[in-house]
């Protein structure tokens, strides 16, 4: 039997390992916003900032979010080897993306409701004490955004291979991202974001009496923090929908499998099982006699992210 041959015994389903780091990485993260979160919404409310208490707002549903990568991380790993799960745990952390990013949704939705409520109807704001913890707040995300880059660090590497007698090697890095990590990033970024949005306003309002330019900051915020969330939507939902097929692995099986020149794919399905590994369903026909299952196994050996093959084989004359 050899190492390309799957079709004998059993094997794991556990095609993905979350990463480690990001997982500490994301407790950390969830740790500290909670504090900073606490201060920063009696701070908010007490000086009477709108572009303030956007970014409180955003920390406490940025907190929620987090958690949410947090639980997701441990669900994964605890029911990685659960045979009820056909195809591995890895989806439940990109779940969790796309569920945050229609929190981040929610949050931008918010934000601009809130801040042409106040566009319309202005309070006085406390300037100069609203900007010590704005400050702070964007100390702290600042801080949280470090943290997580550095996960993103270890969790990232490059993946590449041979193709044999193609004579060259590749890598599939695109979308190849912690769709989890990444929904968490994106939400510390989004606080940084209305922190600093919160000081230009807070600044033009005590130095220039432009009381307008804290809302619009919010709405400004709550733009551009959906058009973030957008994004992430849309990757997260590609890998729950399973729209791979217009990936380059696709080609590349098709390509080595009907190599031989005898051999014709006649359905072909492919999709991702982890973060840099896909599984596939192959139905083909052939004139070579001696082809089988195993054989096109072997084949596929050379690439080596596509860590699960059904076979279906039908021989004609």
């Amino acid at each position: 039997m050899t190492g390309s041959d799957l079709s004998f015994g059993r094997h794991s389903h556990a095609f993905h390992t979350s990463d480690a780091h990001a997982e500490r990485g994301t407790r950390w993260v969830l740790w500290i916003t909670l504090i900073a979160m606490a201060v920063e919404i009696v701070a908010g409310w007490w000086f009477n900032s709108m572009a303030l208490l956007a970014d409180v707002w955003h920390m406490g549903s940025h907190a929620l979010a987090i958690g949410l990568s947090v639980a997701a991380y441990a669900a994964a790993r605890r029911y990685a080897h659960d045979p009820r799960f056909a195809f591995g745990t890895w989806k439940i952390e990109v779940l969790a993306g796309f569920a945050s990013a229609i929190a981040l949704l929610g949050v931008a939705a918010l934000m601009a409701w809130v801040s042409v409520e106040r566009l319309l109807t202005p309070q006085a704001i406390a300037y100069r004490e609203a900007m010590v913890v704005a400050v702070i707040g964007l100390v702290v995300n600042l801080a949280c955004a470090f943290i997580l880059a550095r996960s993103k660090g270890h969790a990232h590497h490059h993946h590449g291979h041979g193709h044999g007698d193609h004579g060259h090697a590749h890598g599939h890095d695109a979308g190849h991202e912690d769709l989890n990590l990444k929904s968490a990033y994106m939400h510390v970024l989004a606080d940084a974001l209305t922190s600093v949005l919160a000081l230009v306003a807070l600044a033009g309002g005590w130095l220039y009496g432009w009381g307008w330019l804290d809302p619009a900051m919010g709405i400004a915020g709550a733009v551009l923090v959906a058009w973030w969330a957008r994004g992430l939507l849309v990757q997260t939902a590609t890998v729950l929908l399973d729209r791979e097929m217009d990936h380059p692995v696709v080609e590349e099986i098709r390509a080595v499998v009907e190599a031989d020149g005898q051999t014709h794919i006649t359905d072909l399905h492919v999709w991702r099982v982890g973060r840099e590994v896909y599984a596939c369903a192959i139905a083909l026909v052939t004139r070579d006699a001696a082809l089988t299952p195993q054989a096109v196994r072997g084949r596929l050996a050379v690439h080596e992210e596509v860590v699960h093959a059904t076979i279906e084989v039908v021989h004609r004359p």
